[in-house]
């Protein structure tokens, strides 16, 4: 084999999925087809679940510049409309801005750190399968040549060349009615609100900063980065302006594009400092997802998965994702302690998750179309956004809070199936976060009970799962949760034992501090049901 899997991509999500299988001890080569990183920013940060976990895999200080625990945003919106997280007691919605140049390169950095190779310039022109592998024809700066590999995955884009070369269908809907303009500029600082940073504009009034805002007419939103250029994007419905596809976009035509859909002027200049800058023009939209997400031996992560339309910032919460709930389990099946069907569960619990987003990707785009009917459904919104359990049940769907996996083993414990809470630990050495346990990419046995007494149950899985004694530290997180709102509340007390899959969602939990003989019985059923047979143990 010339490596164990080959990577389609070196987009974020493909080097997301190196780093993961690198942790699990897999041979990933990656393989793009452009000759060094694209210096185009398509996203300016991250939202939602993935800010946590890139903390749990030590990432998170490395992109923001703090070493301290992530922070949920204090408001965000959905369809334009404006979501007042301060109400909430569990907030989910974490944030992160950093541009996406820095986050590819922070995670190629750190696959590069964990032995994977990355090969730029070369580009994948076919593939066939076998019993044992896949055979990747490629085309590299010195000629073509040929891969074998146990897997490929794909991880090379809505257009993914992976996918359409497995076969594997795309269905879903695209519209060709909508031009969005998005550039760094400069604007007058007499227009700038010292306060929030948004925009006072004479003739028509404030807008908020970081905030959609929608009109008849169009969509507008204007994000003042403390760091880099601020950016102004508006959308339009104009089928005739989306039937030009042009990609180019002169300053001119942003400014124009400004005055139609707020009715009045923005004064735009060019941005200052080194570029490359932003002045991009995008028309249309697709949202399509992949009719599976595995053919034999390839896989798809990312956009070759799924694409949708990027308001509320899903696309990068969505396919990191992916990459880490997959990296674990083909990691697994590789090293050949998989359990029968957890390389399957991959596209059963993501393929999901894709559908969701791409059901509320939709809804909010039909909630800033334009037109009197919108308007009023909007109205309804607000009224409806004004009540604390719908911008909970908002706010956990794009954050992906709201997921809970079914585990196979019966388990009726709220948080199994569920993402891991933020419990602070003393183990010891002083407090721990959860985060500083988690970023190996191994199971583990958080055993808070007296004595760590069920860390023995996990003997026949010692090369595989780890076990950490603790105590908590605290009853709440950085957040004030550590159990789903249908259990005990947002503060209460934390369970006596978790045991947590790599990609940190809760396998099996307790709450007894003195466990019998069910619940160990029903560790040892979760452990063989994930993590494969125990292993045999060695004569003494």
């Amino acid at each position: 084999m010339s490596a164990d899997v080959v990577i389609a991509g070196a987009g974020p999500n493909g080097l997301m999925l190196a780093c993961e299988l690198s942790l699990a001890g897999v041979r990933p080569v990656v393989l793009e087809r452009l000759p060094r990183r694209a210096q185009e920013n398509r996203a300016n940060g991250l939202v939602g679940q993935v800010v946590r976990m890139l903390d749990r895999r030590g990432l998170h200080g490395r992109l923001s510049g703090d070493q301290g625990p992530p922070r949920p945003f204090p408001g965000f919106v959905f369809g334009a409309l404006p979501l007042d997280l301060g109400m909430l007691e569990d907030n989910p919605l974490y944030g992160l801005q950093v541009p996406q140049l820095r986050i590819e390169q922070v995670l190629e950095e750190r696959a590069a750190e964990l032995g994977a190779e990355i090969r730029r310039g070369h580009e994948i022109t076919g593939l066939s399968q076998d019993a044992d592998a896949v055979t990747v024809d490629v085309t590299g700066p010195e000629g073509p040549y040929r891969l074998r590999a146990r897997h490929l995955v794909g991880a090379d884009g809505g257009r993914s060349l992976t996918r359409k070369l497995s076969g594997i269908g795309f269905p879903g809907a695209t519209r060709d009615t909508t031009v969005s303009r998005t550039a760094q500029v400069t604007v007058p600082a007499e227009l700038v609100d010292p306060a929030t940073g948004g925009l006072n504009l004479p003739g028509y009034g404030r807008i908020p900063p970081f905030m959609h805002h929608r009109t008849e007419r169009g969509l507008f939103a204007f994000a003042p980065f403390p760091d880099r250029p601020a950016l102004v994007t508006t959308l339009e419905w104009d089928a005739e302006a989306a039937a030009d596809g042009r990609a180019t976009l002169p300053l001119r035509e942003l400014r124009e594009s400004v005055r139609r859909v707020l009715g009045t002027d923005l004064p735009l200049g060019p941005p200052e400092g080194p570029g490359p800058h932003l002045l991009r023009r995008l028309t249309g939209g697709n949202t399509r997802v992949a009719e599976r997400f595995r053919d034999r031996r390839v896989l798809l992560v990312g956009d070759a998965a799924h694409v949708h339309s990027a308001i509320g910032g899903p696309g990068l919460n969505l396919g990191l994702q992916d990459a880490v709930n997959l990296g674990w389990k083909l990691a697994a099946e590789i090293r050949g302690w998989a359990p029968p069907g957890l390389l399957d569960s991959y596209e059963t619990e993501r393929r999901p998750v894709a559908l969701r987003v791409s059901m509320h990707t939709r809804a909010q785009s039909a909630l800033v179309s334009p037109g009197s009917e919108v308007t009023a459904l909007r109205e309804l919104f607000a009224e409806l956004l004004r009540e604390r359990d719908n911008v909970q049940h908002i706010a956990d769907l794009m954050s992906g809070a709201d997921i809970r996996y079914d585990m196979g083993s019966g388990d009726v414990h709220p948080l199994t199936g569920r993402w891991a809470p933020d419990l602070t630990l003393e183990t010891g050495d002083g407090p721990v976060r959860l985060a500083e346990l988690t970023g190996d990419a191994r199971p583990l046995l958080l055993d808070l009970t007296p004595g760590g007494s069920l860390a023995g149950e996990i003997s026949g899985w010692h090369d595989r799962v780890d076990a950490v004694s603790a105590r908590p530290h605290d009853s709440a997180g950085p957040n004030g949760s550590t159990r789903p709102r249908d259990s005990a509340g947002p503060n209460g007390p934390a369970p006596a034992a978790l045991l947590l899959r790599p990609d940190c969602y809760v396998a099996w939990a307790c709450d007894s501090s003195h466990p019998g003989a069910e619940e160990r019985l029903a560790l040892r059923t979760a452990l063989e049901h994930w993590f494969g047979t125990a292993a045999v143990p060695s004569p003494v």
